[in-house]
């Protein structure tokens, strides 16, 4: 049924239609209206079976999360920015443990300085934390997504982070084709753990292992990992079968049959990188896009397929390693290892900047005639960050420098807070 919604709606729709049984619940922005919408549905007796989880804090949450998924029963939750951060001993612990917990990311930065808009640095921190991520482009993917999530996570055993643009999709409104209840039974059996704790059968689960297995017990998460690569677009042909939809899979490419050029990015952002590249395109230029949908495991072999042709590749990323650069790019570089490619990184929309065409038109010119440098940051106004440099080198002390940057820009606390 086509609803015309907010993306958090929907999403919450498609949970409720996945017959969740725990639903752990603390609010953080921009996940809040998910979690709020389950609860309401919860209340008015529209998803049966299920107990909805009023939690103290995103460690509560995702304790919460690993108990009830221990004992058997299919589990969601959500989170964002620091409240990923607080709840990380225990994400940790749930792939450990192989609980098939499915949890959305709404994407946001990370503090300090606080900033509640969108980029990929939260979910980006917990990259090898042995969870299953897989990053949505729009409202419908997200929905669609979720649904997946529940069946890989379950077929697995491992648990699955939906990661999804925070505000830029969480609280956007556009149209979105709601399945039916029929539909997602079809696609989604009645959750059938491989493990469950019973009083009558007592078992010990997270035990202490020393030095003579441990790297054994590592291993074989790493391997339930690669059995994700062909599991993920197994899956999505699935639900392509029942929904009519092309949704999920590892890679998406776009207009890279003779892209010399292909940028590789990651959510929402996409949207806006194809409109760019219509435009070039309709001035005869050979650029492409590609699209990593599974972030973790990361598709070496099908991103290494899909760039076979190109020369040149811009990584563009919503997320910075400090003192180093790229992440999305260290593992482009990896699996292209070998080959005889040009690869520039280009980090955007931190804190939730704006990324326009024009400045994306610009970038890629750049690159196409390599004229950009390795690391590239787009659109950064480089007055005000050699200010704050030249003011630290004059003092020979560290100065508070979101508020010097903020007094640079005639802001205050007041009017961005």
């Amino acid at each position: 049924m086509l609803k015309q919604c907010e993306g958090s709606h929907a999403v919450a729709e498609a949970v409720a239609l996945s017959r969740p049984e725990v639903i752990c619940a603390y609010p953080i922005s921009p996940q809040t209206h998910i979690v709020e919408g389950l609860g309401e549905m919860v209340k008015a007796g529209d998803i049966k079976n299920c107990e909805y989880i009023n939690v103290e804090s995103e460690f509560a949450a995702m304790s919460v999360a690993i108990g009830s998924s221990a004992a058997g029963a299919r589990t969601y939750t959500a989170t964002a920015s620091q409240g990923l951060l607080f709840m990380v001993e225990a994400v940790y612990n749930a792939s450990g443990l192989g609980l098939p917990i499915v949890m959305t990311v709404a994407n946001r930065a990370i503090g300090a300085p606080i900033n509640i808009w969108n980029d990929h640095s939260d979910s980006m921190s917990q990259r090898d934390c042995g969870w299953i991520q897989i990053f949505a482009e729009t409202n419908q993917e997200a929905a669609d997504l979720h649904i997946q999530a529940f069946k890989l996570a379950e077929e697995l055993s491992l648990p699955v982070m939906v990661c999804m643009d925070g505000f830029i999709l969480t609280h956007a409104y556009e149209r979105v084709d709601i399945p039916t209840q029929e539909q997602v039974d079809k696609f989604l059996p009645p959750y059938s753990p491989r493990q469950v704790l019973d009083p009558a059968a007592p078992v010990s689960i997270g035990a202490m292992v020393g030095p003579e297995a441990f790297s054994e017990v590592r291993y074989l998460a790493h391997a339930k990992q690669m059995q994700a690569l062909e599991l993920i677009p197994k899956i999505a042909s699935e639900f392509q079968e029942i929904f009519g939809r092309d949704s999920g899979g590892l890679v998406r490419p776009y207009m890279l049959e003779d892209a010399e050029t292909v940028v590789i990015a990651l959510g929402s952002v996409l949207g806006t990188i194809k409109d760019t590249i219509d435009e070039m395109r309709a001035d005869g230029i050979s650029i492409g896009v590609l699209g990593i949908n599974s972030f973790r495991p990361f598709p070496v072999s099908a991103i290494r397929r899909a760039l076979s042709h190109a020369k040149r590749i811009v990584v563009l990323e919503k997320s910075l390693a400090v003192g180093i650069g790229g992440i999305v790019a260290t593992d482009v570089r990896m699996a292209l290892d070998g080959l005889d490619k040009r690869i520039y990184t280009v980090v955007a929309g931190l804190g939730g900047r704006n990324i326009t065409r024009s400045s994306l038109h610009r970038v890629f010119r750049m690159a196409m005639h390599d004229q950009l440098e390795a690391l590239h940051f787009l659109d950064l106004e480089w007055s005000i960050v050699n200010k704050e440099l030249d003011r630290e080198r004059t003092t020979r002390r560290s100065g508070p420098i979101a508020e010097n940057i903020l007094r640079d820009l005639g802001q205050t606390k007041s009017n961005v807070g």
